[in-house]
């Protein structure tokens, strides 16, 4: 298997995984309230778990409902 047999295949997940870290990124350093923890938390979590881990963490435990 090469590269270019999967690349139609990755181009779209990459695309959808810096979308979902931009919007996470904004959404962080836009609010002020967290469900747990601070912004500075959320973004060493979102940056750190930079694939989708980080920002589904965020709106799964960290995402105030307002």
């Amino acid at each position: 298997m090469n590269l270019q047999e999967i690349l139609p295949f990755l181009i779209p997940l990459v695309i959808v995984q810096f979308a979902l870290l931009g919007f996470t990124l904004w959404h962080v350093l836009t609010h002020r309230n967290y469900k747990r923890g601070n912004r500075t938390l959320w973004l060493i979590v979102v940056i750190v778990g930079m694939e989708f881990i980080g920002p589904i963490l965020y709106f799964i435990l960290g995402k105030e409902d307002a």
